[in-house]
This record gives C-alpha cells, sequence and structure tokens, in this order.
C-alpha cells in the first residue's frame, strides 16, 4: 500500500553501519562476492549455516531477553475473540461481492515487494531462503492475479475475464512506526482486482465502485455488530490531471452514494500520498472514532504490476486496503 511506498534499494538506506564492517572486515570484496558470486542457492546455504550456529548459542534466559525486546515478536495487544469475530465478518461480506477469500502464506518470494512496487528492502524482513514475510498482502494477491490472468490470456488472448482476489493477513513491516499502539505486524483486509483495458475509463470505474463497495459493506458490518463507526468519508483522487474525473464522478461517486447513505462521497484533489505509487485514480476510507478523532481506515488505487508482471501493458490492477486491526483497535465495540 501506499504507506509501504519508498526509494528504490540503495547501500546508503543502511546508514554508517554497512560502511563501517565494510572498512573494518578482514575480507576484501566481501559484499560483492555475496551479492554477485554466489547464487541464490549458495547464499541460502552459507546463511543457514551461520544462523544454525548462531542458534545454537542461544540459551534460554538469552532468549527469553530477547522475546521481551524484539519489537517482532510481541503479540498484538488486541484481543484474539474481536479480531477473529471481523475476520468472519469480512469473509461473509467478501462472497456476496464475488471475491475469493485466499489464506495467504507468510512467506512470499524475495522482492516481491522491490521488484514491482519499488519499495525499498531495508522495510521488508528478508529471511535467509530466499524469500521474505509478507509486508503488504496486495503485492502477493497481485501474483497471484497475474497467474490467473495469464491462464485466462492463453486461452484467449484478448480475455477480459476479472479476478478478483482478497485474503485478510497478518502484515510485518521492518520500518519503525511512531506513536502509541504502532506494532510491527498487524491485521489488514487486502482485495485485488485484475483485468484488461476495456477504453472509455471503464474498467476503472466498475473496479473502484466495486472494492469501495465492499469496504463500505465491511464498515456497515463492523457497525451491526456495534463497533462505533461514525462520519465515514470517500475521498476520490483522480490521478490524471482532471482527464477521467467526469468518469469518476458519474460511474463511482454517484453510483455509490445512493447504496451507501449517511456516507460522504467527495473529492480529495489536494492529496499528496500515494502519487508515484499509484497510478490512474485512488481513494483512501476516513471515519470518526467516539472522541472525536478522524482516522484513515482504507486506502487503495491502480498500479502496474500485473502489466509489469505479464510484459502487458493493457492489463489493469487495482488495489486496496482496510485496517483491520486499526478498526479494532481505535473504534471500541459496545457490546450488544
Amino acid at each position: 500500500m501506499n504507506d509501504l511506498s519508498g526509494q528504490s534499494v540503495d547501500r546508503s538506506a543502511s546508514g554508517p553501519w554497512l560502511d563501517r564492517i565494510l572498512r573494518e572486515g578482514a575480507t576484501p570484496g566481501l559484499l560483492s562476492a555475496l551479492v554477485e558470486r554466489l547464487s541464490p542457492t549458495d547464499l541460502q546455504t552459507l546463511l543457514l549455516e551461520v544462523y544454525r550456529r548462531r542458534a545454537a548459542a542461544v540459551t534460554p534466559g538469552g532468549l527469553l531477553r530477547a522475546y521481551e525486546r524484539n519489537r517482532f515478536t510481541a503479540p498484538s495487544a488486541l484481543d484474539a475473540g474481536e479480531l477473529a469475530r471481523l475476520d468472519a465478518l469480512v469473509h461473509g461480506r467478501l462472497a456476496r461481492h464475488g471475491f475469493t477469500g485466499l489464506a495467504l502464506s507468510p512467506l512470499c518470494p524475495l522482492g516481491t515487494n522491490s521488484a514491482v512496487a519499488t519499495v525499498d528492502q531495508h522495510k521488508v524482513v528478508t529471511t535467509v531462503r530466499n524469500t521474505e514475510v509478507v509486508a503488504d498482502a496486495t503485492n502477493v494477491l497481485a501474483l497471484e492475479c497475474a497467474v490467473r490472468r495469464r491462464e485466462s490470456l492463453r486461452a484467449d488472448p484478448r480475455s477480459r475475464q476479472r479476478v478478483r482476489l482478497a485474503a485478510v493477513h497478518r502484515v510485518v513491516r521492518a520500518q519503525v512506526f511512531a506513536g502509541p499502539g504502532m506494532s510491527a505486524h498487524f491485521a489488514l483486509l487486502a482485495l485485488c482486482t485484475a483485468g484488461r483495458a476495456e477504453g472509455s475509463f471503464t474498467f476503472e470505474t466498475a473496479a473502484l465502485a466495486e472494492q469501495i463497495g465492499v469496504h463500505l459493506d465491511v464498515l456497515r458490518g463492523a457497525r451491526e455488530l456495534g463497533y462505533q463507526i461514525s462520519a465515514v468519508r470517500v475521498l476520490l483522487t483522480d490521478l490524471t490531471e482532471g482527464r477521467h474525473r467526469q468518469a469518476l464522478h458519474e460511474h463511482v461517486l454517484n453510483r455509490l452514494a445512493p447504496a451507501h447513505p449517511g456516507t460522504t462521497f467527495t473529492f480529495d484533489d489536494d492529496r499528496v500520498s500515494g502519487r508515484g505509487y499509484y497510478s490512474g485514480a485512488c481513494f483512501e476510507i476516513r471515519a470518526t472514532t467516539p472522541t472525536g478523532d478522524d482516522h484513515s481506515l482504507g486506502d487503495g488505487g491502480f498500479t502496474t504490476w500485473t502489466a509489469d508482471l505479464l510484459s502487458d501493458a493493457k492489463e489493469r490492477l487495482l488495489i486496496g486496503g482496510l485496517g483491520i486491526e486499526r478498526l479494532c483497535g481505535l473504534f471500541p465495540r459496545h457490546p450488544r
């Protein structure tokens, strides 16, 4: 998602620590040898042995101290039952909208975030087995969308069959987030809609209205469960310098408004975040807590990921996410 966007991978991202290691290291050209001369399999073998030996030196006392201090290993502060209740709600609503829910692996291929989303690898937890921990489920869903769209295109090179995938997944992000209640891992609802360009921004407006509708349906269900969510707002941004503003107004905002009374729909022409990460159009969903605080709950937009993965500029992909953990933590439930 857009809060994962960052600069391309650069050695300077490691700061002076890497410079010191390379300067003081006993083996000249160590970094180049590891990066360029060893195959991925050989590097994996080497690192596995390094960490096997390090793990052999861990004592029970040291293990407990590491567990207490490591921000990646602390459990969520939220009640597991509440999260499970929301999980069940989400999957029930997904079926209504034709989205297929997937149970994703905790791991994905190395480069899943940096190769197509240009996210700095330092924001991802990388493993020694040439994989990384899922930091954004939409990136993984995009891979699955590409696989399924490729099958459709093999059967019909002009196939417009849409792929609608979803996942509720606990993601892990390596960057440090400031503020109370911020955690290195949290639950997100991720949506991906993949298809083919249909002209006149038709695919784009239909996918936007559909995905935003899913998010609003989930929020409506959460309110029915007692979550105190009010003043829901949908903010739409045209990233084409106004070329598609009328289509977005007619086929997205005007389509959604009658189905969701009480929700405000408007354009956000001043949005800064996500530009360069999204293309065409993007959206944000905000809501107000019982204490009057305004928070972002959902975000999404179009990317070129499936077009890049399939080397086909006609391919289209809309990604979106809803903060399940944020909803649970910031909008307390009134038991009924």
